[in-house]
C-alpha cells in the first residue's frame, strides 16, 4: 500500500531504511553525498581537500561499508552515516 492510500491515523514506517549507494542514479548519489560533505564541516588534516577529494572520500567509505546513506520517512531526509554516527 502506498502513502496516497493510508487512512488519516496510519503513518508510514518511523524507522529509516538504509538505501544502497548502488541504488541511486550517479548524479544522485554525488549530490547526497555533496550535501552531506558541506554540511558535515570535517576536518581533513592541515591540506584543504577540494569537494572533488571529499566526495571521493565518502565515496570510499561508502564503497567499503564504513558508511551508508539512509532515508528517514519521518523527516523525508537522505543522509550519509558513517560508523562514528549512529541513526
Amino acid at each position: 500500500m502506498d502513502d496516497k492510500h493510508l487512512a488519516a491515523n496510519d503513518e508510514p514506517s518511523a524507522s529509516p531504511v538504509e538505501v544502497p549507494h548502488t541504488a541511486l542514479e550517479k548524479d544522485l548519489l554525488r549530490a547526497v553525498i555533496e550535501s552531506f560533505v558541506l554540511r558535515e564541516g570535517t576536518d581533513y588534516g592541515e591540506r584543504e581537500l577540494s569537494l572533488d577529494d571529499k566526495v571521493r572520500r565518502v565515496v570510499r567509505l561508502l564503497e567499503r561499508g564504513d558508511a551508508r546513506i539512509v532515508f528517514d520517512p519521518r523527516t523525508e531526509s537522505v543522509d550519509v552515516v558513517t560508523k562514528e554516527r549512529r541513526v
